[in-house]
């Protein structure tokens, strides 16, 4: 199927990409979702930590668990939300600034390799065929049938 389906060709070069990035992350004892969340945390005013999961499409179990473990290596620290009693903003230390940087660093490495070996038109269609993808799944236009195109 690998040569016949989108499908195959999305996760088989995500999860090339994923393993890569762990990599990348383990040098410094670190994953690709710290890393993820360290990217998607305002490191001057906090980010509120219900804004997180939406942000990084992940569910709020991984990300209590991530944040706890981030808490726990001195990434990250919270505090109660000035605006919203109820909520928490969390913030960076200085370590998970620097660690923000160095994940930063490898996903900017990573885009510039692929922008030095494709063409800028050969990209900008590549980023184009996403979107669509992305707003044919948003806007629920894949599943509107009953059966199946098998069927």
């Amino acid at each position: 199927m690998r040569e016949k389906t989108i499908d195959y060709a999305l996760r088989a070069t995500w999860m090339a990409v994923a393993k890569m990035y762990n990599e990348e992350a383990g040098k410094k004892g670190s994953t690709m979702a710290t890393g993820f969340a360290l990217i998607s945390i305002d490191p001057e005013n906090g980010t509120p930590s219900t804004s997180l999961g939406p942000k990084m499409g992940m569910e709020a179990t991984s990300l209590s668990r991530t944040l706890k473990t981030m808490e726990e290596k001195g990434l990250i620290f919270r505090k109660k939300n000035p605006q919203d009693g109820r909520g928490v903003l969390i913030y960076l230390t200085p370590f998970g600034v620097e660690m923000r940087n160095f994940s930063k660093d490898v996903v900017f490495t990573f885009d510039h390799a692929v922008r030095k070996h494709v063409s800028k038109e050969k990209l900008d269609t590549f980023l184009e065929v996403f979107q669509l993808i992305n707003d044919l799944i948003a806007t629920k236009k894949i599943y509107t049938k009953k059966e199946s195109i098998t069927s």
